[in-house]
């Protein structure tokens, strides 16, 4: 049998792509269209469309496209009378079936009976817990010993098998299927010798598609067996691949796309737990230590995720690895620890619904924060170790794929450990590097010459300049800043030109063009006339010619394979102006010191009287104080 034209044509006519797709991705609107980030696809900004008034979807990254029907045969890789059937479904309209050919029905069937098999084992289970006597003496009082309402069992559709070798077999030949069916669904194990129930004596977690279709099992042991695993899995099948899977992501989708956030837990009980205390955007990896595919179907609804751990070492060790996979993935990373000895399940019932949605808020702490607090308590005062845990959160810092936000991290990172951002940046850079080498995208050659490139600390040029010379590059870069941003806002609404000159107005400038270009500068501004390099090209001496022409022709350019192909992120300068211009002035003023220091200290060299010599001492001690405050402002390491 086939689905008729008329199931065909209203599934078309009912399934509204917004609807369809808003199920799997957050949509938002811009002006007549919707975007999202592509669920085919890894990007870092939205290029997926849905027009609503076409009833259609275009991926302008991959090129996929189609209609609510396509969207739905590419995302579950299911064929068209499946998309149908379950589009179908979910608008609730009346299926009627016509003739279809052999190869056809064989197709549909393979797949579609094992949903029925698994269906049938599910509700077999669910009877057997809530009407057989041990069901509900054993099965039913552990559920409620845990706290679990019945709306939440129900929901749930939480089970319990007895401690027979063939129930389920007995049951399901009864019903008319087959003991090869039951084996493919990976319900029994067939021997030689024997056949028999794969779970047998334990409570049932059944395992729901997306759509909410049982597609296997997880089973708790309920007695102290120690020749017994605690908890038994159903194997991979045609419809289940545990990879792909997350255990509550049928009853957190919706929430989980309405907060923007995804929380992840360890266990089945952890997930059901959260969830009955009103935190439903809560889902656990199904029987496998997080994959990529998992942190996929999290981002088709979110790209926040808060990873809730017990305080337990191994745990925590273990949340390290997925974090940096979910980083990997382009998600934004979160952690929450709970007391020694508790966890998302018995903490969650301990302290009450609103109190606990409280602490997961008010505990949630950065990826960064959390790696360090962690690490740096475990290195106390080894410099080693230290310098081991620092490496470690750069490795995972430079697994982000979008470079704004790796730099974004960076500047945490340096806040938070007190180091300089530049050497983090070198570091993470360097990773980057090596990573690439290791894939095969750039040459060891390639790898190595760029490595060193960032090993080059500013401070060993700097060594070859004197005080003076390093002053009159400081004075140089005032006058590209305010030549290049005069009229440019600040953050606090003030013009560059205002900050600039009234930070400069205490501040002598050493080198005679420098300050020939700025005395010029003021001069005019005082007619209401803000000068560029045009007017010092055309009017200027030769010696200020110069100067701008240096100012404004780079020998070197940087290559757009720095992002493109090293994806080695370098901000323009207007994007962090303030940033800059701010600390170009604490570092004039610095140099400035340095010079006056430098010239004052040989004066004292010189024959002078005592009462002059009083007078310089007494300006070399305000200097250094002054270098001080400036120095531990720029992070400087000041020597007294």
């Amino acid at each position: 049998m086939g689905l008729s034209p008329k199931t065909i044509q209203e599934v078309q006519d009912r399934a509204e792509i917004e609807e369809v797709v808003g199920d799997y991705v957050p949509l938002k609107k811009k002006g007549q269209n919707m975007w999202a980030c592509c669920p085919f696809h890894d990007e870092k900004t939205p290029s997926f469309s849905v027009a609503p008034n076409k009833g259609i979807y275009k991926c302008f990254g991959c090129g996929k496209a189609g209609d609510s029907i396509q969207f739905i045969m590419d995302l579950e890789g299911l064929n068209f009378p499946e998309a149908i059937r379950q589009l179908a479904d979910k608008y609730g309209i009346e299926i009627e079936e016509t003739e279809s050919s052999p190869e056809q029905q064989e197709a549909y069937n393979e797949r579609e009976s094992l949903y029925i098999v698994l269906n049938f084992a599910a509700e077999y289970f669910k009877d057997l817990l809530h009407n057989h006597p041990e069901g509900k003496s054993i099965g039913l009082s552990y559920f409620k010993e845990r706290g679990f309402s019945h709306a939440t069992i129900e929901e749930f559709d939480l089970g319990f098998t007895l401690d027979q070798w063939d129930g389920l077999i007995k049951a399901a030949k009864a019903a008319g299927h087959s003991e090869e069916l039951l084996e493919k669904a990976g319900l029994i194990i067939k021997k030689e010798d024997k056949t028999y129930d794969r779970f047998r004596n334990r409570v049932i977690f059944p395992i729901h598609s997306i759509s909410g279709k049982p597609i296997a099992f997880g089973a708790r042991i309920l007695i102290n067996d120690k020749k017994q695993p605690k908890y038994i899995n159903s194997p991979e099948t045609d419809v289940y691949h545990k990879s792909e899977v997350l255990y509550g992501i049928a009853q957190a989708k919706k929430s989980i796309r309405d907060e923007e956030n995804c929380y992840l837990v360890e266990g089945y009980t952890d997930v059901i737990s959260l969830h009955q205390s009103g935190v439903e955007n809560v889902v656990a990896s199904s029987g496998t230590s997080l994959t990529t595919q998992q942190i996929k179907l999290i981002g088709r609804y979110a790209q926040n995720v808060t990873v809730l751990f017990d305080g337990d070492a191994a745990g925590l060790k273990a949340a390290m690895r997925g974090i940096d996979l979910i980083l990997e993935g382009g998600l934004n990373v979160k952690v929450v620890i709970f007391p020694d000895g508790e966890d998302p399940d018995s903490y969650s019932q301990k302290m009450g619904d609103e109190a606990f949605k409280s602490f997961l808020k008010e505990n949630a702490k950065d990826f960064i924060r959390f790696k360090s607090d962690l690490l740096l308590e475990e290195t106390k005062q080894d410099p080693i170790k230290k310098a081991e845990t620092i490496q470690d959160i750069v490795r995972s810092i430079s697994k982000i794929p979008d470079p704004v936000k790796r730099a974004i991290y960076i500047k945490e990172c340096s806040d938070i450990l007190e180091i300089d951002e530049a050497l983090l940046i070198a570091e993470q850079n360097k990773v980057v590097l090596r990573e690439k080498e290791s894939k095969g995208d750039i040459t060891k050659r390639q790898a190595n010459y760029l490595s060193e490139s960032f090993s080059q600390a500013p401070e060993q040029i700097q060594k070859q300049y004197t005080p003076f010379d390093v002053a009159a590059l400081q004075e140089r870069e005032s006058i590209r800043l305010l030549l290049t941003y005069a009229e440019l806002p600040l953050a606090d609404d003030k013009l560059v030109i205002d900050y600039l000159l009234q930070e400069l107005s205490d501040t002598d400038f050493i080198h005679p063009v420098y300050a020939e270009i700025l005395e010029d500068f003021v001069s005019h501004l005082k007619d209401g006339t803000i000068l560029n390099e045009s007017h010092f090209i055309k009017n200027g001496s030769e010696e200020v010619r110069k100067v701008i022409f240096s100012l404004y022709t780079d020998r070197y350019e940087l290559s757009e394979n720095w992002e493109k192909k090293f994806e080695i992120y370098t901000p323009h300068e207007r994007h962090i102006l303030n940033d800059s211009i701010y600390i170009h002035v604490l570092r004039l003023k610095h140099r400035s010191i340095l010079h006056l220091i430098d010239k004052n200290t040989e004066k004292l060299k010189d024959s002078v009287s005592q009462e002059d010599e009083q007078i310089i001492l007494q300006y070399l001690m305000q200097l250094n104080q002054a270098k001080m405050e400036i120095g531990n402002l720029l992070g400087m390491v000041v020597v007294k």
